[in-house]
């Protein structure tokens, strides 16, 4: 599938379906005098090298050729201030309740015609690498902003004439993504910024805010809500197969930033096993044939655990909010690991991964829902269709240092970030929906990841990828979870549930108590806009009853 960015003239009028107030309003801008188009990563480089606040290090970008840069090119570094993560509360979703799509339309006029004095650049890619899916989008932004329009490019696919799987693409009836950029605008009402999504006619606004991760998940935003609309499930997780001898295993990892979801969808285990990557953050899940898209080529990845001395520096083509400082050859080099503060960040090219594809046949053999739920081990398996689909839907995680918490949210809080998409922006009973039928009707196994704490020690990575190297084998032996029949744990040593312990089962029923809350005010919030079907709370009022009659079995 693609999208439309030349309509016929008889089908340019107010009842094409693409068209909308605010789209009209941000796609004209693309049109002025004063942007001026940018074509080619090679050009995108030499304005971002020569920006305002660029630093230029002595590092080589690894690959130039293959990715179209200048053979000299050289890791360039971007420092944003004081926010260095997504601001969620900055976001407005156009038909959601309460907000007004003419007070916002009537912003985004202000903001487009402040921004007319002042020089822009745009450029063009491609969300989605394969003619099963893929859409067009533009970004335009400010000249001084301009490394943000080159890591852009570079994150995702820049749109030329060289990309044929676009070519080979079914065109649907979308226009293409549209995202208009505006980092120095201000507003009193507004005072952490304003991103301004319509996902119907695919086009959003981020006004006020310079970190890149609010353009890279604002365009991902609206090509999930188009992807969803056209017969493929939205997902933020990261996707890997497994090349065993005797069969495939293909498996999806769902989890917020900082939980884990990168390191298991890129972990080599070692070389044991040919394994491909379609990707650690981004892909769409095609209903009708089980098969997987990825939407990125590049990954925007966490510096923390990377020194300087680390391999995947050499893939590191620009980093964001991290230090630099001079080695002893008198050279500029970067400090990693967020000396500088947290959330540094990096846009790695695809060749840091050994076996990089961007599609795959093969259906989903398992979904694993990462959580850091210190009731659960490290690794469970739901065996029930529905359940596993109620879990995803409460999701309890923790956030990260890649969001910009507004207010007195605790990071350490524990939260429900459903399916661990907080980028939806339609009913969140269509995911559910959408996720049951993936468990029931192509056999999918479900799995909980709880990649925190339990029993007051940590779950390590090794923990966790040796568990799922069991899993891949079928070389594993599950144990009954206690009195919740429909689920399985995998026993590890030091780190074993005790069903004998009641204040072990209280904080179990503490933690579904929380989830059964979660989806019992989703009944009246925002109108009931994320209500979930009854099931879901019959559901985990059954494990409730469950774990009420095991403890009442234990004292007495």
């Amino acid at each position: 599938m693609s999208s439309i960015q030349h309509f016929k003239r008889e089908s340019i009028n107010k009842d094409n379906a693409c068209f909308s107030a605010i789209r009209a309003v941000i796609e004209t801008a693309f049109y002025g005098n004063n942007v001026t188009k940018v074509t080619s990563l090679e050009t995108a480089y030499t304005l971002a090298k020569n920006a305002p606040g660029t630093i230029v290090t002595d590092l080589p970008v690894s690959h130039t050729e293959e990715l179209g840069l200048p053979e000299d090119a050289k890791i360039l570094v971007n420092n944003d201030g004081a926010v260095v993560g997504r601001t969620a509360a900055a976001r407005r979703i156009i038909g959601q309740d309460g907000v007004d799509e003419a007070k916002y339309c009537k912003i985004l006029q202000e903001a487009v015609f402040t921004s007319g004095r002042k020089q822009f650049y745009k450029g063009s890619i491609f969300v989605g690498l394969a003619p099963e899916f893929t859409m067009q989008a533009h970004l335009m932004l400010p000249q001084e902003y301009s490394s943000n329009l080159y890591t852009y490019l570079l994150n995702f696919q820049i749109a030329n004439d060289h990309t044929f799987f676009y070519a080979a693409s079914k065109e649907i009836p979308e226009g293409d993504l549209y995202l208009f950029c505006d980092p120095d605008w201000s507003h009193p009402d507004f005072p952490d910024g304003l991103v301004v999504i319509d996902h119907l006619h695919n086009c959003a606004a981020v006004l006020g805010l310079r970190y890149f991760g609010e353009l890279k998940k604002a365009t991902l935003t609206l090509a999930w809500a188009c992807a969803h609309r056209n017969g493929f499930i939205a997902c933020h997780g990261g996707m890997k197969q497994y090349v065993l001898p005797e069969h495939k295993y293909t498996m999806a990892a769902f989890g917020l930033s900082g939980s884990g979801k990168s390191t298991i969808t890129l972990a080599s285990h070692n070389n044991q096993h040919m394994i491909n990557v379609l990707h650690d953050d981004a892909f769409v899940i095609c209903k009708n044939k089980g098969s997987s898209t990825a939407l990125e080529p590049a990954y925007f990845d966490k510096t923390q655990d990377y020194p300087l001395v680390s391999d995947q520096v050499k893939y590191i083509v620009t980093a964001q909010n991290v230090g630099v400082t001079l080695d002893n050859h008198n050279q500029r080099v970067l400090l990693t690991e967020d000396v500088r503060n947290g959330n540094g960040r990096s846009i790695k090219s695809r060749y840091v991964t050994k076996n990089r594809v961007d599609h795959l046949v093969e259906k989903v053999d398992a979904v694993f829902w990462i959580m850091k739920d210190d009731s659960f081990p490290p690794v469970i398996k739901v065996n029930d269709p529905e359940l596993a689909a109620v879990l995803g839907a409460t999701l309890a995680t923790k956030r990260s240092t890649a969001e910009n918490v507004i207010g007195d949210s605790s990071k350490d809080k524990l939260v429900i970030e459903p399916f661990a998409n907080p980028f939806r922006c339609y009913p969140l009973a269509e995911d559910y929906k959408d996720f049951l039928e993936l468990f029931k009707n192509q056999q999918t196994d479900c799995y909980l990841l709880n990649t925190g704490f339990f029993q007051g020690k940590k779950v390590t990575p090794s923990h966790t990828l040796t568990s799922i190297e069991k899993i891949v084998e079928k070389n594993v032996e599950c144990q009954t979870f206690g009195p919740l029949k429909e689920m399985t744990y995998l026993p590890i040593e030091g780190l074993l549930p005790d069903f004998t312990d009641l204040a072990y089962i209280t904080k179990l029923m503490k933690r579904i108590e929380t989830r059964l809350a979660f989806v019992q005010s989703r009944k009246h919030v925002n109108n009931g806009y994320d209500r979930l079907p009854n099931n879901a709370e019959r559901l985990l009022l059954r494990m409730l009853d469950d774990l009420h009659t095991y403890k009442e079995s234990l004292i007495n």
